[in-house]
């Protein structure tokens, strides 16, 4: 069974965006008019952006679990512009973060580590590990030479 170290990370977010869209993940009223954080000049041109963060927030939880909400901010967090200066690091909001760990723990696939942060259950861990060995099946198909990861 392949694991999510073994597909490229790109189209297992995009996968798994997909499966939370229809699992319904409770998206908070206000998305469509934040930003990411305050580093960001505009709201995500993309209107389906909140299950591509939960998606890509479950999938870093997986890899790097257990892991805080601090920490997740300042991963998702970039460079502001200050004046003619460098630019200086900003956090991501936090209740975007917050919201969407608060959604995946609905689901049951992420669980609370007392005094540590989240972690992925272990059915989080099913379903990313079946989609990654879906995706594998199929990048085997294009690419022969990828079987040695199977």
């Amino acid at each position: 069974m392949a694991k999510v170290y073994d597909v490229p990370a790109d189209v297992l977010i995009e996968r798994l965006a997909s499966a939370l869209k229809n699992e319904d993940i409770p998206a908070p009223s206000w998305i469509p008019f934040v930003k990411t954080g305050a580093h960001a000049d505009k709201p995500p041109q993309d209107r389906e952006w909140w299950h591509t963060r939960c998606a890509s927030i479950m999938r870093k939880i997986y890899l790097n679990g257990p892991i805080g909400i601090n920490a997740l901010r300042n991963d998702y967090g970039g460079g502001k512009p200050s004046g003619y200066g460098a630019a200086h690091h900003k956090d991501a909001g936090g209740a975007i973060i917050r919201n969407a760990i608060q959604g995946l723990e609905k689901l049951g696939y992420v669980e609370k580590v007392e005094k540590k942060g989240r972690r992925i259950s272990k059915q989080g861990m099913q379903k990313l590990d079946r989609l990654s060995t879906e995706i594998l099946k199929e990048l085997i198909v294009e690419n022969p030479q990828l079987k040695v990861y199977s």
